[in-house]
């Protein structure tokens, strides 16, 4: 078989969405993947077909195989447990995957490959052919961030008026509001990583009310520390008229005293941090609103103490030093080379590019957190990712990569859902100028690994969906980060719940008078007798109840806007014709109707959404092997890219691939 390109990088970014991209590609933000597309192929619209359900296990299982969910069995985010239908387990496990990986059929053909953090099927390696490294995939964020975050990002708050130290663990929604409430327990450091966690416990959870249906990263708190601001007293080297405060980190645990210190001017303009007053030299020095990367400092890893990288930022400072904030983010323990494939990958990158980053999710209804936290600590994680790509594919002596990265995807999850109309703290015009700045951020990442193309790269770009701003609120039947969704089960009286001995409902199932539970995003499980070990419907019963179920979601409306609220509801042999269905998806399967829908996982694949979003994928080619300046009008789909990249190298199919090359982007005759 003829080769058309003698190396081939998967440029994988999640949630990327073409419509914006195009959109902000004609409005000039995005030069480098306007210039992407003028030497390379996609279709006008940039779109490219994805699959279901719209999450990240699944997509990019599909994208890497070439093979539909109910072929691969990554069916969604988590994994069906067989013996719960309350329970979900982790699915970024490769020995889940069914279908083989082209990275596989790669290195078995003597094609030096790397798979970068490409999540759901990469981890553990799934072949021991030393052609073959691969660094995590067992979490979407990044790589090591599952495994080596050993102290959580937080936010120091010092001032004169405070009379305590005090350490507030994942209460502060807001940064602005001193909050504390007695009586919590300080956080212990993590003890197990996130894969040792989800494969010794299930994930349960039951929702009940309405409200409990809704969930969203920017409601997720952040770690805060109050400390009073005084003159600086007993060190060994503090200037006059320094202030001081103190900085808690571990948990509360590791206290590090801070000089606040003036400049030339008298004026108190940046912060100095110590390991102790009796040390001469600071840890970390940080003036107002810089980005500080990657300053050493101790953590804990479970009861050790160990070095670790964070990055901070100086927020505030009033110029007499009396009040100051100051963000920093969580502590990475960059020796932890658990998921490096060889371990040497760890160390080759570190020396070479530096350490692994931590990302953010301090939203805090504040603007700068948002623009001088999250989208700063996203721009340093792609500084860190393109270097140690471009770094790999220049020395490493690779031939192939399969790469991701999720900075528009996490960002958008704490963005998106605000862009319509923003926040009582935030303007929905200022929520979208920062997503866009998500795609400045993105077209650099792009740009930095462009330079590739000069040493014979061919790049496939790719996303695994993109993201919606739903024109409504989004359907209370969505189960979220819940195993099931109980609230319209219960009342249409297919499922019933435990009570306690007052009367009042438990968030437990009761399984003796429940016939049918909606499970996971997309999925409806039948209470089946003689396959779950609680079952109570009779197989021959199973028909007429699933008929019944699906009329009744099919005649749910919208109480606002009296739309209905499913666009879609198929039995499970019907669902094959969407590419899901078969083992592990429910025996009815569902997605929400365009304008009830969230960002991504719940809807059909050509969903649209307003502020310009949709839930497609994008796909654009360029290099040795593509055509130029090329549109097509071929619809391509995730199925049709580990094809396209594996004709594009001379390799035989991935044995389960159902999807075909995207011959009409080709520059040569492939068979001669």
């Amino acid at each position: 078989m003829k080769r058309s390109t003698e190396k081939l990088l998967v440029l994988g970014i999640d949630g990327m969405d073409p419509r914006l991209t195009k959109k902000y590609i004609d409005e000039g933000y995005m030069p480098n993947t306007k210039r992407l597309l003028e030497i390379g192929s996609a279709r006008e619209d940039l779109r490219m077909i994805g699959g279901h359900p719209t999450v990240t296990p699944p997509m990019w299982t599909t994208l890497a195989t070439g093979a539909s969910p109910c072929v691969h069995g990554i069916s969604e985010y988590y994994a069906h447990d067989p013996e719960r239908l309350d329970a979900m387990l982790y699915n970024f496990d490769s020995s889940r995957c069914k279908a083989e990986p082209l990275w596989n059929v790669a290195a078995h053909s003597d094609i030096k490959t790397l798979v970068w953090h490409w999540p759901g099927s990469s981890w553990p390696p799934t072949s021991d052919s030393p052609n073959l490294s691969v660094v995590d995939g067992t979490q979407p964020a990044g790589p090591n961030l599952g495994i080596a975050e050993v102290d959580p990002e937080k936010v120091l708050i010092a001032s004169e008026k405070t009379t305590e130290i005090k350490y507030v663990t994942k209460l502060a929604s807001d940064s602005q509001i001193e909050c504390f409430i007695p009586g919590m327990e300080i956080e212990e450091s993590h003890e197990q990583t996130t894969f040792e966690k989800v494969h010794a416990h299930e994930v349960r959870g039951v929702a009940i009310t309405s409200e409990e249906t809704k969930h969203s990263f920017s409601d997720t708190p952040f770690d805060v520390v109050f400390s009073p601001i005084q003159p600086a007293k007993n060190w060994a080297d503090a200037p006059e008229d320094a202030k001081e405060c103190i900085l808690l980190n571990g948990s509360g645990m590791i206290r590090r005293p801070v000089l606040i210190l003036k400049n030339e001017a008298g004026i108190y303009d940046r912060i100095a941090i110590y390991k102790s007053k009796k040390e001469t030299e600071p840890i970390v020095i940080a003036q107002y609103n810089e980005y500080v990367s990657d300053f050493i400092d101790e953590a804990y890893r479970k009861e050790e103490k160990i070095l670790a990288n964070r990055n901070c930022r100086l927020l505030e400072i009033a110029s007499d030093g009396s009040k100051i904030r100051l963000w920093v983010s969580a502590a990475m323990d960059f020796s932890n080379d658990t998921l490096w494939h060889p371990k040497q990958l760890l160390k080759d990158v570190i020396d070479h590019v530096g350490y692994p980053q931590p990302t953010s999710t301090a939203v805090g209804n504040e603007e700068v957190l948002l623009s001088n936290c999250v989208v700063a600590t996203w721009t340093a994680c792609a500084k860190w990712n393109a270097g140690c790509l471009k770094y790999l594919a220049q020395e490493g002596g690779y031939q192939m990569i399969f790469s991701h990265f999720h900075n528009v995807d996490l960002q958008g999850h704490l963005m998106l859902h605000n862009l319509r109309e923003g926040t009582p703290y935030i303007s929905a015009e200022t929520y979208r100028r920062l997503f866009r700045d998500v795609y400045v951020q993105t077209d650099d990442y792009i740009g930095e690994l462009m330079t590739l193309m000069d040493d014979g790269w061919t790049i496939l770009l790719v996303s695994d969906h993109g993201q919606t701003v739903s024109e409504h609120d989004r359907s209370d039947f969505f189960c979220g980060l819940k195993a099931v969704n109980a609230y319209y089960f219960k009342q249409w009286g297919y499922l019933t719940l435990m009570k306690d001995e007052e009367g009042n409902e438990l968030h437990e199932i009761d399984w003796s008078q429940t016939v049918a539970a909606p499970q996971r995003s997309n999925s409806i499980f039948i209470n089946l007798k003689g396959r779950q070990p609680y079952g109570i419907v009779e197989p021959e019963d199973q028909f007429e109840l699933e008929e019944k179920i699906m009329t009744d979601m099919y005649q749910l409306t919208d109480p606002q806007t009296g739309h209905r609220v499913f666009s879609i509801v198929l039995r499970n042999r019907d669902a094959i014709n969407l590419g899901v269905g078969g083992e592990g998806a429910g025996d009815i399967i569902y997605y929400l109707a365009e304008g009830h829908t969230g960002e991504h996982g719940d809807s059909l694949s050509t969903t649209l959404g307003v502020c310009d979003t949709s839930v497609s994928s994008i796909f654009i080619a360029a290099g040795p092997g593509i055509k130029k300046g090329y549109r097509t009008e071929r619809y391509v789909r995730h199925a049709d890219v580990a094809p396209t990249a594996a004709l594009l190298m001379g390799l035989e199919m991935p044995a389960q691939a159902e999807g075909a090359p995207v011959y009409q982007i080709f520059a040569n005759k492939i068979f001669e």
